[in-house]
């Protein structure tokens, strides 16, 4: 994934409802409560961390128990100072104090609240790129230092996977392909970033490197699902049972939910889309055009795929009346460039969301070459009356405008092949004619018609007609 690259938009809860799910988050609800118990007689050691003596009495306090239970207090405890709710007044005598930022939990706003919730991400994140802290002990007890290339851990490597499994998380949520709310198999997203793309029959080498992975992200989204980030169903511990065991039960050798199903919540939604931002990534939100202009509007969702394109719209349109949005639609799609074909796609889909009231506007660009034609489908589709016919040029060059959308929006798809193979067959002559419409896309659309039709005779005569208005462009 580059970050030069513009990600599907991302469809986000009111921020207001991501921070009461950020509040009711097991780590950061732990943590917030300990903040709270935190008094005069709590002692921390020199890295910050609570007392041994004291994770009992912190346990407790969250309703806590069993062999886990120091460890998760723990942990809350970690979060809490490194969110700022707790901070340390004196690190030799290692006392204690709540933070400021407690207040922020309750006063603040739902933006204070995420800030604190992503800070927490960040130490959970880095929690899990760490390798089993038994190896580092009995490392730490044999020489007094860790030897990381002897635990097979690179920390930047291990991020680095992480961060590429979330990646490809994200835009399996984002994307229009599959429900965003819908669980992801573990192997599948385990492929995902060990599976070359170009390979076809994965090697038994590949097939480890996935199982391995596999386990990895195991421990990792146990880790991340207390925060909130994801909703995890672990490997079916009787996947990782010696294999001269025999089963307690019996078990479906089909079900794929046993390796494990992970889905992104909506505040995950949210927090990995402010880490990509912050990567430098181009992550849209649906919504984030509403207050900008129409050339904004049509630019912006030039990329977007139809339905967040459509539900971008819908919030743009929301704000305007449809005479002004339509005028300044129309306004916005003029232009000879090479998004021009485009942004007038998207005006027209965006106009067909516009109600009656705006035909004043579509019978003001009655003659613009640009936008008459245009302007004439949306009249007619709408019933309007004494609609003008076009003028047999004005029909050339909006079918060159269409197909040159519709290649920048889905370059060489069935659905343009079938459009292609309908021009060629309902106009007779089309290619003696339509090498000379004044279209700056003209060539570039003939050669993909060329490319495109299945007749040899039909493509050739594409082919032809490309090179002369290439030549009558001085191509």
């Amino acid at each position: 994934m580059s970050d030069s690259s513009t990600l599907p938009p991302a469809r986000l809860r009111p921020e207001a409802e991501l921070a009461r799910d950020a509040l009711s988050a097991p780590v950061l609800s732990w943590a917030a409560r300990l903040a709270r118990w935190a008094g005069p007689d709590t002692r921390v050691d020199a890295g910050g961390g609570l007392v041994e003596e004291q994770l009992p009495t912190a346990a407790e306090e969250l309703g806590l128990s069993g062999d886990d239970a120091a460890a998760h207090a723990s942990e809350a405890w970690r979060i809490a100072v490194d969110t700022g709710l707790v901070e340390i007044t004196d690190e030799e005598a290692g006392t204690v104090a709540a933070g400021e930022d407690v207040a922020l939990l309750t006063g603040g706003s739902p933006q204070d609240v995420l800030g604190l919730w992503l800070t927490a991400l960040e130490a959970v994140l880095a929690d899990a790129s760490v390798p089993d802290l038994d190896d580092l002990v009995d490392a730490l007890a044999e020489g007094g230092e860790v030897d990381l290339s002897s635990l097979d851990w690179d920390p930047e490597a291990e991020a680095e996977f992480l961060d590429g499994v979330l990646g490809n998380l994200y835009l399996l949520t984002v994307g229009e392909d599959r429900p965003g709310d819908a669980s992801v198999p573990l192997p599948a997203l385990a492929a995902s970033v060990i599976v070359p793309s170009d390979m076809g029959e994965p090697t038994n080498d590949v097939l480890e490197q996935v199982s391995d992975a596999m386990m990895r992200l195991d421990d990792q989204f146990r880790l991340l699902e207390p925060i909130g980030l994801v909703e995890y169903q672990p490997v079916d511990e009787a996947l990782m049972a010696d294999a001269d065991e025999e089963p307690a039960a019996p078990v479906d050798e089909t079900d794929v939910a046993r390796y494990g199903m992970v889905r992104l919540t909506p505040l995950g939604l949210y927090g990995l889309r402010a880490r990509l931002l912050e990567a430098g990534f181009e992550a849209p939100a649906v919504g984030d055009l509403s207050d900008k202009g129409a050339d904004a509007l049509l630019d912006g969702t030039a990329p977007f795929p139809p339905a967040a394109a459509h539900a971008e719209t819908e919030l743009w349109l929301a704000g305007r009346s449809p005479l002004v949005a339509a005028r300044e639609l129309l306004a916005a799609a003029r232009g000879s460039d090479t998004g021009a074909p485009l942004r007038r796609l998207r005006c027209q889909q965006a106009l067909s969301l516009v109600g009656a009231e705006a035909e004043p506007a579509l019978r003001e660009v009655l003659d613009d070459a640009e936008l008459g034609g245009l302007a004439r489908v949306w009249l007619t589709e709408h019933g309007a009356q004494d609609v003008p016919a076009p003028p047999q040029e004005m029909v050339f060059w909006l079918t060159i405008d269409t197909v040159a959308a519709q290649l920048a929006a889905e370059g060489n798809s069935e659905e343009l092949r079938a459009l292609v193979e309908g021009l060629a067959r309902q106009h007779s002559g089309f290619f003696d004619t339509v090498w000379r419409v004044d279209h700056p896309a003209t060539p570039d659309v003939l050669e993909a018609m060329g490319r495109l039709h299945p007749d040899k005779k039909v493509a050739k005569e594409a082919r032809k007609a490309a090179f002369k208005a290439r030549s009558q462009q001085g191509g």
